[in-house]
């Protein structure tokens, strides 16, 4: 098989020839930059600067040399560049206060100060000596408890989102890259691009949107439909050009899961989200090709997961069965031939990060087996490879996965 038709397979409950595996399709799929640069000198590709796309968490563009060690099956594009081919001279070198050189789209976002802190003042985040992402004070989502709840100002954000649309520069290039990814590779292709954009945790934070949602419904609503209205008015001028060449879409990041179970209710997603992702799914599946659509939301989301099926999803991320109390065998047979999971591996928390690589060679063994079992999986861990992560584990665990004996049949 290709690889390309390796995860189409997958994606549809088929036969395949070995586990089809991911690394950076998706931002919550990747590697930090600063394990990066260890693993491409562990593997023998000489040292070499990361390319850093994402500049809050601070993660690698894994780069197809990397991609191929690993027996990874999956690009991924972005609006305007992906790691299939990289042109140099669109990234730009810059030093992270002594800790790590890296190449990033716009050095002119950083300042780094006496401390060796690197701060994005537009942002209003910070990268501390001791850390290896950016924050903001209190993650971004200060709570003052003696205050009123916040309102949604829909001017305000609806002025926000007219100023981000992508031009058209930008939309003709991602479509010549997914065109010639699709001709020239056999990779499939993972499209990053509009997202819908709504979330439990958006527009104030976790501490403040869950209960906007419960006491001003209307408002939520509202929000929620200018948000749809937005994203399918963006899908419209990309999709259509590029639909027959993508093979998995980045819908939206949502984490409604904590350690030890859900943020909000199951009734708040169904009544207050699971409309607008509906119509969002609805609207990329019309575009045509086979296209899949991916949900990310972490935690310990089991409960949801017949309602992010009812909304149209087609796969999940990250399947973090470590969280709320439900093992990696129940979540594969609640959604057996239903929903492709794309991630849950490994446990990243704590097996890679803390175990050798007896633990980690046990663990990807006996999870993958079940979760891969009749097809709908794609490898990889419960989220993104931490920067203390050593490049042997990282190795270790990509090439156990590669070795996992399938058991899958046409099922659907």
């Amino acid at each position: 098989m290709t690889r390309r038709e390796r995860i189409i397979s997958a994606l549809n409950f088929g036969e395949i020839d070995k586990v089809p595996m991911d690394l950076g399709g998706m931002d919550s799929t990747g590697i930090s930059a600063f394990a990066y640069p260890r693993l491409v000198k562990f593997i023998g590709l000489g040292e070499r600067l990361p390319y850093i796309h994402d500049t809050t968490q601070m993660l690698a563009l894994p780069e197809i040399d990397v991609l191929n060690f690993l027996g990874c099956d999956v690009v991924t594009v972005r609006m305007g560049f992906t790691n299939a081919y990289i042109d140099d001279l669109e990234w730009e070198e810059f030093d992270f206060g002594g800790r790590l050189r890296g190449k990033v789209r716009d050095r002119s976002i950083f300042e780094v100060l006496p401390d060796g802190t690197v701060i994005q003042p537009l942002n209003k985040v910070k990268m501390p000596p001791t850390s290896y992402v950016f924050d903001a004070e209190h993650g971004g989502q200060p709570i003052f408890l003696e205050d009123e709840l916040p309102k949604i100002d829909l001017v305000d954000i609806k002025e926000n989102l007219e100023r981000n649309r992508f031009s058209e520069e930008v939309i003709s290039k991602t479509e010549r890259l997914c065109k010639d990814i699709y001709f020239n590779t056999d990779y499939a292709i993972f499209l990053n691009s509009v997202t819908l954009g709504i979330g439990i945790g958006n527009f104030g934070g976790l501490g403040y949107f869950p209960l906007l949602c419960l006491t001003d419904e209307e408002e939520v609503k509202k929000l929620h439909e200018m948000m749809l209205e937005f994203a399918i008015s963006e899908l419209e001028r990309i999709l259509p050009r590029v639909a027959k060449y993508v093979n998995v879409y980045m819908c939206n990041s949502d984490d409604w899961g904590t350690q030890k179970g859900l943020v909000a209710s199951p009734e708040i997603f169904k009544n207050l989200f699971l409309p607008y992702y509906r119509e969002f799914n609805n609207y990329i599946h019309s575009c045509g090709g086979d296209i899949k659509t991916f949900f990310h939301s972490c935690g310990g989301i089991y409960d949801l997961l017949d309602l992010i099926l009812e909304a149209g999803f087609d796969i999940i991320n990250p399947v973090q069965w470590t969280a709320g109390g439900h093992s990696y065998r129940e979540w594969k047979e609640k959604c057996r031939g239903r929903l492709v999971f794309w991630g849950g591996g490994l446990d990243t928390q704590h097996t890679l990060l803390s175990g050798d690589c007896e633990k980690i060679r046990n663990e990807v063994l006996e999870v993958v087996e079940v979760l891969a079992e009749d097809g709908g999986y794609v490898f990889c861990g419960i989220h993104n490879i931490l920067a203390e992560v050593q490049p042997e584990k990282i190795v270790e665990m990509y090439k156990t996965a590669e070795k996992v004996k399938v058991k899958t049949q046409k099922i659907i």
